[in-house]
């Protein structure tokens, strides 16, 4: 790596060893802990940013292939934790006093096809451990082609009084052709229908997603599209993203819109976003809340 010759480096795989690293460095050794190996452990010691909010994370890498993004080539392939060890995970930061448990991944749909298992299964069995009262479940990002499989059982999970009616799947383009040129993996006839049936299914649903603005493939036509869908769905979580050509990935080798057009379709977005009012519902009703004892 140029430039980083005598300096030490960590990755991200191997995030467990950054003290043996320093400590080799501090006795005048330079290390380069880069090869991917086992991952991390689940049982360090953390300081939490929020003491009652543990983030769990579900495994690494993913199976997808966008052309955008980096996620694959940083952190590998998929590589799911054992069950066994995010449930011990699960008991120790209940008995340490959390009340919320987010469980987090590149994709959680995707979580344990490479050792056997499933997300579903994953998820009854830490609903399982969890008390009756005073701890709640999130589960995480999740993309189309990788929940479509367990949609009706998931249905299921988000009603569970344990578990948040929340889910995040990620759209990024309510256009085929955007969608395929990205290397998404799924159509927007199957993202509506994951949208669809969840929030029919699931009472209070909160469905997250992602848009990205200004691919190199999308026309205003395009554009128009994804704003239509927006409107549609009026998502009270969004997250509005302007297309930006990572090194090294194939799109960044694509023409660009220009820079104006672009921020010009991310104000667009953002401000059709705030004329949204998804929680209108909830006034007038009486809702469980869970609070510090602090």
């Amino acid at each position: 790596m140029s430039g980083l010759e005598n300096v030490s480096v960590v990755g991200v795989q191997n995030i467990d060893r950054v003290v043996e690293a320093v400590e080799q460095t501090l006795d005048g050794n330079v290390v380069k802990m880069l090869n991917k190996r086992g991952l991390p452990r689940l049982d360090l010691p953390k300081v939490r940013k929020n003491k009652l909010i543990e983030i769990i994370p579900l495994s690494t890498g993913c199976l997808g292939s966008c052309i955008y993004c980096k996620t694959k080539h940083a952190r590998g392939k998929l590589g799911s934790y054992d069950p066994d060890a995010i449930l011990e995970r699960v008991k120790h930061v209940i008995y340490e006093g959390v009340n919320e448990i987010w469980l987090s991944s590149e994709d959680a749909g995707a979580y344990g096809r490479d050792i056997g298992t499933n997300i579903v299964n994953l998820l009854w069995s830490i609903i399982e451990v969890i008390p009756e009262e005073g701890v709640m479940l999130r589960i995480g990002i999740t993309n189309p082609p990788y929940i479509m499989d367990y949609l009706e059982k998931i249905a299921i999970i988000l009603k569970h009084p344990k578990v948040f009616s929340y889910l995040h799947v990620p759209l990024q383009s309510s256009c085929n052709v955007v969608l395929n040129s990205m290397n998404r993996e799924y159509t927007v006839e199957e993202f509506d229908h994951i949208a669809n049936y969840l929030l029919k299914e699931v009472p209070g649903m909160i469905f997250a997603t992602d848009i990205i603005c200004g691919f190199p493939t999308e026309t205003e036509e395009y554009f128009q599209e994804t704003m239509q869908s927006m409107d549609r769905y009026k998502f009270p979580v969004l997250n509005i993203s302007q297309f930006y050509p990572r090194p090294g990935t194939p799109a960044a080798k694509m023409k660009r819109i220009a820079t104006q057009t672009v921020k010009e379709r991310s104000r667009k977005l953002t401000i059709l976003s705030e004329g949204f009012n998804p929680y209108a519902r909830l006034i007038g009703k009486i809702l469980k809340v869970l609070f510090s004892a602090e």
